[in-house]
């Protein structure tokens, strides 16, 4: 009898499985309201619910590219529609001007799955430490990319002409940190004597580049 036991024991400790994800919405929808929130926003009251809190209007509008890195990220978030919330989707337009980059980022919350609508865009991302591979391809209209959650990521139009592309987001809030304005532009700044060691450059250098952000 006890060497049933035993075998039992070892069958549960070999076999148990734990499964874990983000929990489910309890109901058909929790629109949110900015006024309450906790980790998230808090539901706006049912009776109160209008078409307009799951609508949104002009991602048929260009982007202004005209800065530094040449691309305009539109965001359709729970800010811009409050019936997203819970729901753990969302999606943006990103246009790009030619040569221009949408810069080395993550998405702390959220796989991104991209797809060309107009001109060619360079993506890429790179794996986690120890190995740090790049993987990367040059997609054309129509073509359609993944990213995976938190990892660093970058897209670059490499065509003569503007490009766009839409992209949908695994969390209704995904959250972007773009790498250069994270470690160079952080407010109060990173002293410049770690950067130069971590980076292995002078201060100059290092202030230099701080100086852009």
């Amino acid at each position: 009898m006890p060497s049933n036991f035993l075998l039992l024991g070892f069958f549960i400790a070999t076999f148990t499985v734990c499964l874990a994800s983000d929990p489910s919405p309890l109901q058909d929808f929790c629109v949110a309201n900015p006024k309450g929130s906790v980790n998230g926003f808090a539901c706006k009251d049912p009776k109160l619910v209008q078409a307009d809190d799951f609508f949104f209007s002009g991602l048929n509008i260009t982007g202004n590219t005209s800065n530094p890195v040449g691309s305009k990220v539109t965001p359709v978030t729970v800010t811009q529609i409050p019936g997203l919330n819970t729901l753990g989707i969302s999606m943006v337009r990103i246009d790009f001007s030619p040569s221009g980059v949408n810069p080395p980022h993550t998405h702390p919350r959220a796989t991104e799955i991209l797809t060309v609508i107009e001109g060619s865009l360079e993506v890429g991302f790179v794996t986690s430490n120890p190995n740090n591979t790049l993987i990367s391809k040059v997609l054309v209209k129509g073509d359609v990319f993944v990213f995976p959650q938190g990892l660093v990521h970058f897209q670059r139009n490499t065509g003569n002409a503007s490009a766009v592309a839409i992209a949908g987001l695994s969390s209704q809030t995904p959250g972007v940190i773009t790498i250069g304005n994270a470690v160079f532009g952080s407010n109060p700044a990173i002293p410049d004597d770690l950067l130069a060691k971590s980076f292995q450059v002078d201060a100059k250098t290092v202030d230099l580049i701080q100086s852009k952000f």
